[in-house]
């Protein structure tokens, strides 16, 4: 594997959310982030969970002032990142515990898209929030969860691949719950990631 060598102007269109090097940072890292959490966990579900967690905590640092300011030294914070999740993932409280037959069932805080669309008021209250979102973020989401489209479909319409399209998906997610969240939806909670 060839090593990148990250300046300020990269670390600018990243803050920018240029398409092209939002893609190249996601490939460049998915790889490196891919053989180091094979090592360390069993289910390819969990490796992928903690790489898209890192990647949510990179980038919302990324877009903070107080986040990144040395590129140079961007490779050893994608790590240290990916350890932070890493460490929280093994210290969780409900992984790989044994529960009884008669353990309640753990309250999910999801949002469930499909299931907000069940009543009228509820349906123009996901549509505003929709309308709030980058158009990227709208498109996508629409996509997904209301047309239904199959993966590979979307992928060719957004010109992605499978993985940077579950990077842009999880990003998506993210900002409607907050956009739902701040609409003071009832019944919304931050769904854990």
């Amino acid at each position: 594997m060839e090593f990148f060598s990250f300046d300020e102007a990269y670390l600018k269109r990243l803050r920018e959310r240029d398409f092209p090097t939002e893609q190249h940072f996601v490939a460049y890292f998915r790889k490196l982030l891919v053989i180091k959490l094979r090592s360390r966990l069993r289910g390819s579900q969990a490796v992928e969970d903690i790489a898209q967690e890192t990647f949510l905590r990179v980038f919302k640092a990324m877009s903070s002032e107080t986040g990144i300011r040395q590129p140079e030294r961007l490779g050893a914070f994608v790590n240290s990142v990916c350890n932070n999740v890493l460490q929280e993932f093994y210290r969780s409280s409900d992984h790989g515990m044994q529960l009884d037959d008669d353990t309640p069932e753990p309250i999910d805080h999801v949002i469930d898209l499909d299931g907000l669309l069940v009543s009228k008021e509820t349906r123009e209250q996901v549509r505003k929030v929709l309308d709030q979102l980058p158009e990227r973020d709208r498109q996508l989401l629409r996509a997904v969860f209301l047309e239904e489209k199959e993966k590979d479909q979307i992928c060719r319409e957004f010109g992605v691949d499978r993985d940077y399209l579950r990077v842009l998906l999880h990003r998506a997610k993210h900002n409607f719950r907050v956009f739902y969240e701040k609409s003071g939806a009832e019944g919304a909670r931050p769904a854990k990631q």
